[in-house]
């Protein structure tokens, strides 16, 4: 492989969230004019697992899209396959409904990948160069290989291809005078100097041994565990382990409040390499200090998981391979996603479909999202605009979608991005950066990239519906491009909406809701299922303690009155939870989450 040139239909650098799904995706695209014809594909990644924030970086307790109707696309079909390949199911802890152990989600992504014989993985390189021809990108080249392809994506962690070819992009904060957002801030400050991006996370993966007979966590340099001091008061001990509680007893941490985010000289990521080894080298130090701190105060019950993550650079197995990274170098794009485009209409459960960067009557929609904006800057406490609402008996957030064009240089041909590092602002990358939003876009730029080849032409002139198209009718993983509360996307009335909404964007309901015609055959679709879904069913008397909020106190089998919250990501549950009556028996059929004390409903009988 020394020397050598590769070429290709499609290159993707970077194997992480969005570029695995990127990489997968134009693999699998056929081409419509030859279905035997595939795009050729090679993905390089410098880690040897793939999946980047959902595996490699150890954030296997994912957020945001979590709703049934949002789990489409790549997304949804992870989510299936974590279903049937995770012993004891996802319901372990309280931060997102899907955690599981990094170990699977990284099987399911090479599998994917090893079926593919179009598709080529190169484990363990970085880009070092890109290669142009005036104002079009045609190549990388690694340290021992160059890779000549006619569309490249740019999923690296960083966006480093962005500063490689110096193809324009964003780094920190803009002013509220850039495009008006109401939580910019005027003027540049203390915050936006220190922090010019979102703080990443070292995740350090603990385990718990049921009695204290885990060994001492060794102590990094510069100790000092005063820092962590009042890490969970207000959660205590127990409630703090299982925000990341996964199977086997892995604790994933990654604890904001006095905890491992670490943003001291984050600029240096894109200095000089000797600086970023500099910064990495601390956050690593910064997550071992707060593990032995753990430790010190709950425990030798709780000490360093072994083995979890592969060997790398003769690092702890316990450590990820990388840091969680929450912001990127942004693209400049053809138009960027502001804090507008992401806020609820008003008096509504949805962002506009109407956003200013698109064309009048045009819905550039490739990708959704409903993550609440959430910004991490260690010891400050920003606020935004709120997005949350409450649906299905507890806190969502409002939901969005994201433009095509924002995937693509202003300038520059040849090239997507497909990773944090669209053309977004500062402000919105608290929304769009999480993992099923990233998933969904490099699932689109895939797609674009394949589409690209296929058409000749470049990621700019590609028409948006016919890619829109392309999406919702994929015969593997269809995805949702608009967001509607109440479509699941088995339903026998899903694509149709879909493309309604796309021709009449102005017809786009503020509730979030379409009027289906029923869900009568559905919802007996489902409820027929549900023995064959593994779940717990108990009688006992509904309490509605407020609008969107719910109790649920087990009679049989007896439970000492035992009072759970109930939650649900379906949409026709929801509509039944907010008609019951306060104190009214019922039989319910669900996910005893022990970790959050709720019971995730599937089936309700009366």
């Amino acid at each position: 492989m020394i020397n050598q040139t590769y070429t290709a239909d499609v290159l993707v650098v970077g194997g992480g969230t969005g570029g695995t799904a990127a990489a997968i995706q134009a693999a699998r695209s056929f081409s419509v004019s030859d279905r035997r014809r595939k795009a050729k594909t090679i993905l390089v990644s410098e880690f040897p697992w793939l999946g980047g924030m959902l595996t490699s970086a150890g954030v296997s307790a994912p957020d945001g899209n979590e709703l049934e109707a949002f789990q489409t696309g790549l997304w949804g079909e992870f989510l299936r396959e974590l279903r049937s390949r995770q012993p004891g199911g996802l319901n372990n802890s309280w931060v997102s409904f899907f955690s599981y152990d990094p170990r699977i989600g990284a099987a399911i992504f090479a599998d994917w990948v090893r079926e593919l014989p179009n598709l080529h993985w190169i484990a363990g390189k970085v880009p070092l160069e890109v290669l142009r021809q005036g104002d079009c990108v045609t190549g990388v080249r690694f340290a021992d290989f160059t890779v000549k392809a006619k569309i490249i994506l740019d999923g690296t962690e960083l966006g480093d291809l962005l500063a490689l070819g110096e193809i324009p992009y964003r780094w920190g904060w803009e002013l509220q005078s850039e495009w008006g957002e109401p939580s910019a801030p005027a003027d540049f400050n203390s915050i936006t100097q220190k922090y010019p991006v979102q703080a990443p996370t070292w995740v350090v993966m603990m385990q718990d041994f049921g009695e204290e007979v885990a060994p001492e966590i060794p102590s990094a340099p510069n100790e000092d565990l005063s820092m962590f001091a009042g890490a969970w008061d207000g959660y205590g001990g127990e409630k703090f382990l299982n925000y990341g509680r996964l199977p086997g007893g892995l604790l994933m941490i990654n604890w904001p409040i006095c905890g491992n985010d670490y943003g001291k000289g984050a600029g240096r990521l894109i200095e000089r390499e000797a600086s970023r080894s500099e910064f990495l080298q601390e956050c690593r130090w910064h997550s071992q200090n707060f593990a032995r701190f753990i430790q010190n105060q709950l425990g030798h019950r709780y000490g360093l998981a072994e083995q979890v993550f592969p060997e790398y650079q003769n690092r702890n197995t316990a450590y990820a391979l990388h840091p969680y990274y929450r912001e990127s170098r942004r693209l400049v794009g053809l138009t960027t996603v502001r804090e507008q485009d992401i806020l609820p209409v008003a008096g509504g459960r949805v962002a506009s479909l109407d956003i200013e960067a698109f064309p009048p009557g045009v819905c550039e929609a490739i990708a959704i999202g409903n993550y609440a904006n959430d910004h991490h800057y260690p010891g400050v406490n920003y606020q935004v605009q709120p997005k949350s609402i409450r649906w299905g008996g507890r806190w969502t957030g409002t939901p969005f979608t994201i433009g095509y064009r924002c995937l693509i240089p202003a300038q520059t041909d040849g090239l997507l991005v497909c990773e944090k590092n669209i053309s977004v602002s500062h402000i919105t990358n608290g929304a769009t950066r999480l993992q099923p939003v990233v998933m969904g876009i490099g699932q689109a730029a895939g797609m674009a990239a394949a589409m690209c080849v296929e058409l000749n032409t470049q990621p700019r002139d590609l028409p948006v519906r016919k890619l829109q198209n392309a999406l919702l009718q994929d015969l593997r993983s269809p995805a949702a491009i608009i967001p509607l509360f109440n479509l699941p996307p088995d339903h026998p009335e899903w694509l149709d909406w879909q493309l309604y909404y796309l021709d009449n964007p102005d017809a786009y309901p503020a509730t979030g809701n379409c009027p289906i015609s029923s869900n009568i055959q559905y919802i007996d679709l489902k409820e027929n299922n549900v023995k064959s879904l593994k779940q717990e069913c108990f009688r006992g008397i509904f309490h509605r303690l407020d609008e969107q909020d719910y109790r649920f106190s087990i009679t049989t089998p007896v439970q000492n009155q035992l009072l759970l919250q109930l939650v649900t990501l379906r949409s026709h549950i929801d509509e039944q939870l907010q008609n019951f009556l306060d104190k009214q028996p019922l039989q319910i059929c669900g996910h005893w989450n022990r970790a959050g004390n709720w019971l995730l409903v599937e089936h309700i009988q009366q």
